[in-house]
């Protein structure tokens, strides 16, 4: 194991934890919207359905650039702007120069000491985070229904394996040290896909295979938003605290904070934006947990995920370790619903051991519970799966605006 290509290793579990990154939407909720916005980092709001509104500020920008400009050229120029402090490129139409300018920066509640805060939990919880945003997050996106139905209408979904080497990028960047920093790259990576989002908006509604099954007549409301960013932090936080992994409240505090910024950048209204871990809770609640359920598109999506191992020619992630570690995550229901089989080794091996092994990771044991093999294991897997994803990516990456479905 190690000959293995680290680059490659990465990249499936860059592509794992971000394919519900980009193209986020959800399916309707049963019951009416409650959450209150006092509970935001608003601290009010309005209190509107958040399924009915969408991006305002950057969906018309968009819809004229796909209307009367060359898109391709924009995205060219895009291509360019890679740094959060860098000046955006000469050439861009004015009304999108105008929009850029105003969405990179970082609204006035951002606090650099929790900023700094995140990089020290994300430097002590990698390993875990990497499995959880791959294999808990993004496994999760093909069982939001209308986020898989949009991501596999919309371009990305005729080239799954190009479109999850783009989505990577949002999962690696508010990882890094530098995150939000000038010479960092998150800005740059959420300010590109809120465009991408807004492209979206404007060119799934013509799909005839997209129309056929949507249940909305716009993708990408500020509800699907927020469900998909639950499936991140949300999701995380809820394994970290079943695992009984110790966690300072300032640093679980931090950790939120980080992803809080990340869902404004992502053009997501600050009265949506859960200002706690009870206040994200309560609404994960309402709008996540009732929506999952596999769907014909998910499915296919589901099953392109678990061969990537295979596409990308590494044998320690194979078809059926992964498959284990999706029924473990994410439970037998979403698991039976993607026909995802249960693993005769893998399967009882996470179901008996995992938790020792947690727990012996984090010193709570003092004499380990498990073979010595199992242990290792174990950690390789983490090690190989999640460091690499945190910590290595070095390919080039272009979040461009789409012109056109599937």
């Amino acid at each position: 194991m190690d000959d293995l290509n680290r680059r490659d290793a990465l990249k499936v579990g860059s592509a794992l934890g971000a394919i519900g990154a980009l193209a986020v939407v959800a399916p309707a909720r049963a019951q009416p919207w409650t959450w209150s916005p006092e509970g935001s980092v608003a601290g009010g709001g309005d209190g509107a359905d958040p399924m009915g509104v969408w991006d305002d500020e950057a969906d018309p920008v968009v819809a004229d650039l796909l209307d009367n400009h060359d898109v391709t050229a924009v995205n060219d120029l895009l291509r360019t702007w890679t740094r959060n402090g860098q000046p955006l490129p000469d050439g861009l139409p004015n009304g999108l120069r105008d929009f850029m300018e105003y969405a990179r920066q970082l609204p006035p509640w951002a606090d650099q000491g929790q900023l700094a805060t995140a990089i020290e939990f994300n430097s002590k919880r990698g390993l875990y985070l990497g499995v959880l945003y791959g294999l808990a997050s993004g496994m999760m996106s093909t069982v939001i229904p209308k986020e898989a139905r949009a991501v596999y209408y919309s371009k990305g979904g005729g080239d799954m394996k190009d479109r999850i080497t783009k989505t990577a990028k949002l999962g690696y960047d508010i990882g890094t040290a530098n995150a939000y920093a000038p010479d960092g790259e998150m800005i740059v990576t959420c300010v590109k896909t809120r465009l991408a989002h807004a492209g979206v908006r404007h060119l799934l509604p013509r799909s005839p295979g997209w129309s056929a099954v949507a249940e909305e007549g716009i993708p990408i409301s500020q509800n699907d938003m927020m469900v998909t960013w639950h499936s991140l932090p949300t999701t995380v936080m809820r394994h970290l605290t079943a695992w009984k992994v110790p966690i300072p409240s300032g640093e679980s505090a931090a950790f939120l904070h980080s992803w809080q910024l990340a869902a404004h950048m992502l053009g997501i209204r600050d009265e949506y934006i859960p200002n706690s871990w009870p206040e994200a809770e309560s609404q994960a609640r309402q709008t996540l947990d009732p929506i999952l359920n596999a769907t014909p598109e998910g499915i296919k999506l589901a099953d392109i995920l678990l061969d990537l191992g295979a596409q990308l020619d590494l044998t320690v992630l194979s078809r059926g370790v992964l498959s284990a570690f999706t029924r473990f995550l994410l439970g037998e229901r979403i698991a039976d619903s993607l026909y995802i089989g249960r693993e005769p080794v893998w399967s009882p091996l996470l179901e008996f051991s995992w938790g020792p092994f947690v727990a012996v990771r984090e010193g709570l044991l003092p004499v380990v519970p498990l073979a010595k093999e199992t242990y290792w294991l174990f950690d390789e897997f983490l090690r190989r799966f999640a460091l690499l994803y945190l910590n290595e990516l070095r390919f080039t990456i272009s979040i461009e605006i789409p012109t056109r479905n599937r």
